[in-house]
């Protein structure tokens, strides 16, 4: 199967969510011209998951509620609101939310401090704290925390529940904090109860071995979820062999507490709402993102949609909203859940029908099924979110962390949270990741080494900032009078202090009959200053439609030249004096050698499409041909122009390239004109005559036997981007006719390649396996930058 995976959703097209996944011939929607469109549907999957997530939600809803000391109701309520009204109004559709684990400490101190029903109202507040949050766009910003920050303060989170929920598991009650839980912990050793502890561990086991039953049997069994499985049995077990054990006890909803308006100290209610918001919507925000990862790789099933990316600012409006109705409710604090979402996802949901159904079974279990509930016994649950808690500690959130040497900051942070609280947890951590940046920031290491033929090299590794400086002018001026010195710069930012230093000590260098070569880590020449009479200017600004002779010249004087050839001449100007001594000797050799580029690049001669950016390609890579509509005429097509052909037959039989790439791109005029007059029924123009090679890819996408290409697990945003992406899978084929092309590919000294370039998001996207263009779904898969060896290596 052949793949293009977005950074973002295209919320920039004016087509409507019916049509854009709507084909070209496909007849419009609607009875007799009027449109219609069923607002919520409930397909098989949709179903099969809400009742899983529903299994997994009772229990540990009402264990949220026992570990927090709340009314078990209000467990209930909590993950009924969180399945209807986020998953209405959410914007991520399958993120289950409900009661969550890392909202337990902050509640349950909240509860201690205040009592229940203020803090009701303290989630009421932090309800319109994250919907404000959502409406100033700022769900996007959140996600700029560090990752060694929310990790560590979920683990924080984490230890903390499963200390509280351990007492309980042991037949005790919890205390007010970790720190006195720990310290609690040998005195309720040595006050065990028979019952509690036992039921605990059988809940324990059968949460471990239950997804690892053996044989057809397991298999079968495996389909229930385990967090049911474990509190069932232990639910049996404790009628028959514990009948006086401590169980649930939910009250008549007559006495249902409800929230009253919170009162104490202004700056205490202050920080407890900003601690419930930061808790929830860092919970929400990562679930979600999570959540579409795992959609993105499930298989794609014919006839589904799929589930749209994450609207994050709608889904914290989302989350808000709810939180405000489970605090009007009487109901515990509401985020988006790892655990539910993930099941959800993995039993086949594809709807946020599945979430809202999820939230009505809740609904109807907490009115019809009481009685049954009240079986269960609280240490089981204790045993539940005890396991929870234990799995908020990921050790490969520790590998990574530690991989990126952030390990200091995830520790301090899990500390922070467990000693001291939740805010003061995240306070600290940030406080010490600020300190580390700065610290690395600092860090440079400079060193010299002297060749054999003579060559003095200076090796700076990490930030050149006038911090290193002294060191750096000390260890320059060591460097002998005359001679040939190379510095080699090993980082990503230097400041202005360190760009003069270096400079003055160059230019005196060179004026003393030296030379100076100043070079990145893998050895390649980098640009010299632009000298002060052009310093308004750099070789990139003219894709900023910024030209400095416009900017500094005075009015045109009559037969003066035109601004397009001054435009022309200035950038030529530019070249010489800054990029030409770069590449002289480069073009000598090649000029010495000729040319032997190791591909042939197809692509459209859109003026946006700059072949060798994108690549990141120089003199004598690539061998370029551009047309409009990156077209290949077929053999024997045809056509007045057989200038495609000829490029191909000279550089497959002559150049002997390696590989050949055809690029697309987004917003292709040649596509758009292609839909909008088919080039077959145009009038006979150059232009039209021309575009009639782009027919088959026309053809080929209206067709019922081709499936439409897809972006990396979605589908095009609209048909011109569809009409892109097939254009570029038909052209492939158009390729493979050629003899000498066909012949290369059966000796397999020649690879060919699709590709696709979104122009707006500056994302460059691979067809997946080319040589598999003819199955039934094509995919463009996102080309991800690979620099994280250099930042560890800048770390160090």
């Amino acid at each position: 199967m052949t793949a293009c995976v977005p950074t973002r959703p295209d919320h920039t097209s004016r087509t409507t969510r019916a049509s854009r996944f709507q084909r070209p011939h496909s007849p419009p929607s609607g009875d007799g011209g009027k449109h219609h469109r069923a607002r919520f549907k409930i397909a098989g999957g949709d179903l099969a998951a809400s009742l899983t997530v529903f299994l997994i939600a009772v229990p540990m809803s009402l264990g949220l509620a026992v570990a927090i000391d709340a009314p078990l109701a209000a467990g209930l309520i909590g993950a009924a609101v969180g399945g209807i009204v986020v998953g209405l109004l959410g914007g991520t559709p399958l993120l289950v939310s409900g009661p969550s684990a890392g909202l337990t400490v902050v509640t349950a101190g909240l509860i201690q401090r205040y009592g229940w029903r203020t803090t009701c109202g303290i989630v009421i507040c932090a309800g319109l704290v994250q919907i404000l949050l959502g409406s100033l766009k700022a769900a996007r910003n959140a996600l700029a925390v560090s990752p060694a920050i929310v990790h560590g303060t979920l683990a924080g989170i984490g230890v903390a529940i499963a200390l509280a929920q351990l007492h309980i598991v042991l037949g005790g009650s919890p205390e007010s904090s970790a720190v006195d839980n720990a310290l609690a912990l040998p005195e309720q050793l040595a006050n065990l109860g028979p019952a509690a502890p036992l039921i605990g561990i059988l809940t324990i086991a059968v949460l471990i071995l239950w997804p690892r039953l053996p044989g057809r049997t397991g298999k079968f069994l495996r389909k229930t979820p385990a967090a049911l499985a474990s509190v069932a049995i232990a639910t049996a077990v404790a009628a028959v062999a514990a009948p006086s054990i401590t169980r649930v006890d939910l009250p008549s909803w007559s006495s249902h507490a409800l929230p009253e308006i919170p009162q104490g100290p202004v700056l205490a209610l202050i920080a407890a709402v900003l601690t419930v918001t930061l808790v929830a919507s860092l919970e929400s925000l990562l679930s979600a993102v999570a959540v579409d990862k795992l959609a993105a790789e499930r298989p794609a099933v014919p006839g589904v949609p799929p589930v749209p990316r994450s609207d994050l600012d709608r889904e914290l409006r989302g989350q808000g909203i709810s939180n405000m109705v489970s605090g009007l409710l009487g109901g515990l604090p509401i985020s988006g859940g790892a655990v539910r979402s993930t099941a959800n996802v993995r039993t086949g949901a594809v709807s946020r029908a599945a979430t809202v159904l999820h939230g009505v079974w809740v609904l109807l279990a907490s009115a019809l099924l009481v009685g049954v509930l009240e079986w269960i016994p609280l240490a089981a649950l204790a045993a539940l979110v005890m396991m929870v808690g234990i799995q908020m500690v990921s050790f490969a959130h520790i590998r990574n962390v530690h991989r990126h040497r952030e390990f200091l900051v995830y520790v301090t942070t899990v500390a922070g949270v467990v000693l001291l609280g939740v805010l003061e947890g995240v306070a600290l951590g940030i406080a010490v990741a600020v300190a580390v940046a700065l610290h690395r920031l600092a860090k440079t290491r400079i060193v010299t080494e002297t060749t054999a033929d003579g060559v003095h090299h200076v090796r700076v590794r990490g930030q050149l900032t006038f911090l290193a400086v002294p060191r750096l002018t000390r260890t320059l001026g060591q460097v002998p009078q005359g001679s040939h010195a190379v510095v080699e710069l090993d980082g990503s930012f230097m400041d202005h202090a360190a760009y003069e230093a270096l400079q003055s000590w160059q230019d005196s260098h060179v004026a003393q009959g030296g030379k100076v070569e100043v070079t990145g880590r893998s050895g390649i020449r980098v640009a010299g200053p632009v000298t002060g009479a052009h310093t308004c200017c750099r070789p990139w600004t003219p894709w900023h439609n910024h030209h400095c002779d416009e900017h500094t010249a005075p009015a045109e004087a009559p037969g003066a030249r035109p601004a397009g050839t001054r435009q022309l001449a200035s950038g030529l100007s530019a070249f010489q004096r800054n990029t030409a001594p770069l590449v002289r000797d480069e073009l000598a050799r090649l000029a010495r050698e000729g040319q032997s580029p190791s591909q042939l690049f197809l692509t459209c001669a859109d003026s946006r499409l700059v072949t060798s950016m994108i690549t990141s390609s120089g003199p004598g890579d690539l061998f370029t041909v551009r047309n409009v509509g990156n077209l290949v005429p077929p053999p024997g097509a045809e056509s007045t122009d057989d200038s495609v052909a000829a490029a191909i037959e000279y550089a497959v039989d002559v150049l002997k390239v390696a590989s050949i790439t055809i690029c697309g791109h987004s917003g292709c005029g040649a596509m758009q004109a292609l839909l909008n007059s088919p080039a077959e029924n145009a009038e006979s123009t150059p232009l039209r005559r021309w575009l009639r090679h782009g027919a088959p890819s026309l053809s080929r996408m209206r067709s019922r036997h081709h499936s439409w290409a897809r972006i990396s697990g979605r589908l095009p945003t609209d048909v011109v981007e569809q009409l892109c992406l097939t254009n570029v899978v038909q052209q492939l084929e158009h390729l493979r006719q050629h003899e000498s092309v066909r012949r290369r590919l059966a000796e397999g000294t020649l690879e060919l390649h699709g590709m696709y370039f979104h122009v707006g998001e500056a994302q460059a996207y691979l067809l997946v396996d080319g040589a598999r263009i003819g199955e039934t779904s094509e995919v463009f898969d996102r080309v991800v930058p690979s620099s994280h060896t250099q930042r560890e290596d800048l770390s160090a």
